[in-house]
Protein backbone atom coordinates (compact mmCIF):
# COMPACT_ATOMS: atom_id res chain seq x y z
CA UNK A 1 0.00 0.00 0.00
CA UNK A 2 1.27 3.44 -0.89
CA UNK A 3 1.88 5.35 2.23
CA UNK A 4 1.13 8.72 0.23
CA UNK A 5 -2.46 7.69 -0.97
CA UNK A 6 -3.60 7.28 2.56
CA UNK A 7 -3.26 10.53 4.54
CA UNK A 8 -5.51 12.12 7.57
CA UNK A 9 -8.35 13.97 5.68
CA UNK A 10 -8.20 17.88 5.74
CA UNK A 11 -10.23 20.46 6.04
CA UNK A 12 -10.03 21.56 2.18
CA UNK A 13 -10.56 17.37 1.69
CA UNK A 14 -8.25 14.87 0.46
CA UNK A 15 -5.55 14.67 -2.22
CA UNK A 16 -5.52 11.73 -3.07
CA UNK A 17 -2.56 10.54 -4.85
CA UNK A 18 -2.97 9.40 -8.76
CA UNK A 19 -2.32 5.96 -9.75
CA UNK A 20 -1.27 5.53 -13.34
CA UNK A 21 -3.21 2.58 -15.28
CA UNK A 22 -1.01 0.06 -16.77
CA UNK A 23 -2.40 -1.60 -19.70
CA UNK A 24 -0.14 -4.16 -20.00
CA UNK A 25 -0.73 -6.14 -16.74
CA UNK A 26 -1.86 -9.13 -16.99
CA UNK A 27 -5.03 -10.08 -14.98
CA UNK A 28 -4.70 -12.48 -12.20
CA UNK A 29 -4.99 -16.07 -13.31
CA UNK A 30 -8.95 -17.96 -12.55
CA UNK A 31 -7.27 -21.30 -12.14
CA UNK A 32 -5.00 -19.75 -9.43
CA UNK A 33 -7.54 -18.15 -7.45
CA UNK A 34 -9.86 -21.21 -7.56
CA UNK A 35 -7.54 -23.40 -6.03
CA UNK A 36 -6.22 -21.38 -3.59
CA UNK A 37 -9.93 -20.83 -2.34
CA UNK A 38 -10.51 -24.34 -2.40
CA UNK A 39 -7.40 -24.79 -0.52
CA UNK A 40 -7.99 -22.27 2.26
CA UNK A 41 -12.01 -23.21 2.62
CA UNK A 42 -10.80 -26.85 3.06
CA UNK A 43 -8.45 -25.78 6.12
CA UNK A 44 -11.05 -23.89 7.93
CA UNK A 45 -13.76 -26.36 7.66
CA UNK A 46 -10.87 -28.36 9.52
CA UNK A 47 -10.35 -25.87 11.50
CA UNK A 48 -13.44 -25.42 12.66
CA UNK A 49 -14.13 -29.37 13.04
CA UNK A 50 -11.27 -29.74 15.37
CA UNK A 51 -9.62 -26.66 16.99
CA UNK A 52 -10.62 -25.77 20.73
CA UNK A 53 -13.47 -23.81 22.39
CA UNK A 54 -12.59 -19.97 21.50
CA UNK A 55 -13.63 -16.86 22.74
CA UNK A 56 -13.45 -12.86 21.78
CA UNK A 57 -12.97 -12.44 25.86
CA UNK A 58 -11.17 -9.03 24.94
CA UNK A 59 -14.33 -7.74 24.12
CA UNK A 60 -16.96 -5.66 26.25
CA UNK A 61 -20.56 -6.04 25.13
CA UNK A 62 -22.22 -2.56 25.94
CA UNK A 63 -19.02 -0.79 25.84
CA UNK A 64 -19.33 2.19 23.56
CA UNK A 65 -15.62 2.16 23.00
CA UNK A 66 -16.11 -1.16 21.64
CA UNK A 67 -16.75 0.46 18.23
CA UNK A 68 -14.97 2.88 16.15
CA UNK A 69 -15.91 6.15 16.25
CA UNK A 70 -17.56 7.93 12.66
CA UNK A 71 -17.63 11.20 11.63
CA UNK A 72 -19.91 12.44 10.19
CA UNK A 73 -18.18 13.10 6.95
CA UNK A 74 -17.64 11.78 3.34
CA UNK A 75 -14.28 11.52 2.07
CA UNK A 76 -12.45 10.46 -1.44
CA UNK A 77 -11.41 6.55 -1.15
CA UNK A 78 -8.02 5.98 -2.84
CA UNK A 79 -8.20 5.76 -6.41
CA UNK A 80 -6.69 2.42 -6.23
CA UNK A 81 -9.77 1.51 -4.60
CA UNK A 82 -12.25 3.03 -7.62
CA UNK A 83 -10.32 1.26 -9.97
CA UNK A 84 -10.87 -2.28 -7.87
CA UNK A 85 -14.27 -1.55 -7.88
CA UNK A 86 -14.91 -1.14 -11.43
CA UNK A 87 -12.85 -4.67 -12.09
CA UNK A 88 -14.94 -6.28 -9.11
CA UNK A 89 -18.17 -4.03 -8.67
CA UNK A 90 -19.90 -6.61 -6.93
CA UNK A 91 -16.69 -6.52 -3.96
CA UNK A 92 -18.02 -3.16 -3.42
CA UNK A 93 -21.74 -3.17 -3.76
CA UNK A 94 -23.84 -2.67 -0.46
CA UNK A 95 -26.62 -4.60 0.59
CA UNK A 96 -28.82 -2.45 3.28
CA UNK A 97 -30.54 -6.14 3.34
CA UNK A 98 -27.44 -7.54 4.75
CA UNK A 99 -26.88 -7.19 9.12
CA UNK A 100 -24.81 -4.21 10.18
CA UNK A 101 -23.06 -6.18 13.05
CA UNK A 102 -22.12 -9.96 12.98
CA UNK A 103 -23.61 -11.82 15.93
CA UNK A 104 -20.11 -12.67 17.56
CA UNK A 105 -21.15 -16.51 18.48
CA UNK A 106 -18.07 -19.27 19.05
CA UNK A 107 -18.36 -20.43 15.48
CA UNK A 108 -18.26 -16.83 14.04
CA UNK A 109 -15.02 -16.35 16.31
CA UNK A 110 -13.26 -19.47 15.44
CA UNK A 111 -14.02 -18.72 11.54
CA UNK A 112 -12.70 -15.04 11.67
CA UNK A 113 -9.51 -16.24 13.75
CA UNK A 114 -8.64 -18.92 11.52
CA UNK A 115 -9.34 -17.20 8.53
CA UNK A 116 -6.82 -14.37 9.54
CA UNK A 117 -4.44 -16.92 10.04
CA UNK A 118 -4.33 -18.45 7.14
CA UNK A 119 -4.51 -15.66 4.74
CA UNK A 120 -1.46 -14.31 6.61
CA UNK A 121 0.18 -17.35 6.26
CA UNK A 122 -0.82 -18.24 2.64
CA UNK A 123 0.12 -15.14 1.06
CA UNK A 124 3.25 -13.90 0.88
CA UNK A 125 4.15 -9.76 0.99
CA UNK A 126 5.28 -7.78 -1.90
CA UNK A 127 4.76 -3.89 -2.63
CA UNK A 128 2.88 -2.84 -5.66
CA UNK A 129 5.50 -1.55 -7.15
CA UNK A 130 7.51 -4.70 -7.66
CA UNK A 131 4.33 -6.11 -8.15
CA UNK A 132 1.98 -4.85 -10.74
CA UNK A 133 4.48 -2.30 -11.92
CA UNK A 134 2.48 0.73 -10.45
CA UNK A 135 2.41 2.21 -6.93
CA UNK A 136 -1.05 1.16 -5.77
CA UNK A 137 -3.47 -1.59 -6.83
CA UNK A 138 -6.11 -3.02 -4.86
CA UNK A 139 -6.54 -6.81 -6.02
CA UNK A 140 -7.02 -10.37 -4.62
CA UNK A 141 -3.42 -12.45 -4.18
CA UNK A 142 -4.39 -15.27 -6.51
CA UNK A 143 -0.72 -15.85 -7.14
CA UNK A 144 -0.05 -15.70 -3.54
CA UNK A 145 1.44 -13.01 -3.60
CA UNK A 146 -0.31 -9.07 -2.15
CA UNK A 147 0.04 -5.98 -0.55
CA UNK A 148 -1.63 -5.00 2.67
CA UNK A 149 -5.13 -4.70 0.91
CA UNK A 150 -5.12 -7.26 -0.87
CA UNK A 151 -5.26 -9.69 2.30
CA UNK A 152 -7.71 -8.31 3.31
CA UNK A 153 -9.85 -8.46 0.39
CA UNK A 154 -9.86 -11.96 0.27
CA UNK A 155 -10.26 -12.59 3.44
CA UNK A 156 -13.16 -10.72 3.44
CA UNK A 157 -13.79 -12.81 0.29
CA UNK A 158 -13.76 -16.20 2.04
CA UNK A 159 -15.73 -14.85 5.32
CA UNK A 160 -18.66 -13.42 2.75
CA UNK A 161 -18.57 -17.43 1.38
CA UNK A 162 -18.88 -18.81 4.72
CA UNK A 163 -21.89 -16.43 5.65
CA UNK A 164 -21.15 -13.69 7.40
CA UNK A 165 -22.45 -10.40 6.56
CA UNK A 166 -20.24 -8.48 3.72
CA UNK A 167 -21.71 -5.29 5.21
CA UNK A 168 -20.32 -5.87 8.41
CA UNK A 169 -16.69 -6.35 6.82
CA UNK A 170 -15.37 -3.08 6.01
CA UNK A 171 -11.68 -2.21 4.64
CA UNK A 172 -10.32 0.81 6.51
CA UNK A 173 -7.34 2.94 5.83
CA UNK A 174 -5.18 3.53 9.10
CA UNK A 175 -1.69 4.85 10.13
CA UNK A 176 0.33 2.26 11.82
CA UNK A 177 2.69 2.29 14.31
CA UNK A 178 5.26 3.95 12.37
CA UNK A 179 2.56 6.28 11.17
CA UNK A 180 2.38 5.21 8.00
CA UNK A 181 -0.38 4.13 5.42
CA UNK A 182 -2.00 0.64 6.20
CA UNK A 183 -5.41 -0.84 5.06
CA UNK A 184 -6.76 -3.50 7.60
CA UNK A 185 -10.28 -5.59 7.59
CA UNK A 186 -12.85 -4.29 10.35
CA UNK A 187 -15.20 -6.60 11.50
CA UNK A 188 -18.22 -5.16 13.13
CA UNK A 189 -19.78 -7.27 15.44
CA UNK A 190 -22.11 -7.06 18.90
CA UNK A 191 -19.22 -7.20 20.56
CA UNK A 192 -17.50 -4.32 19.27
CA UNK A 193 -15.01 -3.46 16.03
CA UNK A 194 -12.56 -6.86 15.66
CA UNK A 195 -9.65 -5.79 13.25
CA UNK A 196 -8.15 -8.20 10.44
CA UNK A 197 -4.32 -7.69 9.93
CA UNK A 198 -1.53 -9.31 7.38
CA UNK A 199 0.72 -7.39 10.46
CA UNK A 200 -0.38 -10.18 13.27
CA UNK A 201 -2.20 -13.12 13.55
CA UNK A 202 -4.06 -12.51 16.42
CA UNK A 203 -7.66 -10.52 15.69
CA UNK A 204 -7.92 -7.78 18.43
CA UNK A 205 -10.39 -4.87 18.88
CA UNK A 206 -10.17 -1.84 17.16
CA UNK A 207 -8.35 0.11 20.37
CA UNK A 208 -5.62 -2.10 20.67
CA UNK A 209 -4.03 -2.04 17.60
CA UNK A 210 -2.16 1.09 18.27
CA UNK A 211 -3.30 2.47 14.72
CA UNK A 212 -4.67 5.59 13.88
CA UNK A 213 -8.47 5.20 11.93
CA UNK A 214 -8.59 7.34 9.17
CA UNK A 215 -11.43 6.81 6.99
CA UNK A 216 -13.48 3.15 5.92
CA UNK A 217 -16.13 2.44 3.56
CA UNK A 218 -19.69 2.89 4.64
CA UNK A 219 -22.20 0.34 5.40
CA UNK A 220 -25.29 2.61 4.11
CA UNK A 221 -24.10 3.42 0.61
CA UNK A 222 -20.89 3.11 -1.76
CA UNK A 223 -19.00 6.90 -0.16
CA UNK A 224 -16.40 6.17 2.30
CA UNK A 225 -16.61 7.93 5.72
CA UNK A 226 -14.30 9.33 7.89
CA UNK A 227 -12.78 7.83 10.92
CA UNK A 228 -11.48 11.66 12.57
CA UNK A 229 -8.17 10.02 13.29
CA UNK A 230 -9.32 8.32 16.20
CA UNK A 231 -6.85 6.22 18.23
CA UNK A 232 -7.19 4.53 22.05
CA UNK A 233 -3.40 2.94 22.61
CA UNK A 234 -4.32 0.10 24.98
CA UNK A 235 -1.78 -2.46 25.72
CA UNK A 236 -2.60 -5.67 23.55
CA UNK A 237 -1.38 -8.49 26.01
CA UNK A 238 -3.76 -10.14 28.10
CA UNK A 239 -5.30 -11.98 24.84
Amino acid sequence: MNTKAYMPPTSDGEHNHIVAKDPDIPSRGNLAWFLRAIAITVILLLALVQAPRAHADESHQGDEAAWIPTADQIVQPTAAWNEFCVRMAAECAVDPSETERIQLTDQVWKTIITVNKHVNTMVSPREDISHWGVIDRWDYPADGYGDCEDYQLLKRRILVDAGLSRRALRMVVVLDENREGHAVLMARTDRGDFILDNNRNEVLLWYRTGYVYIKSEGNKSLDWVSLGGHVLVTSSTGQ
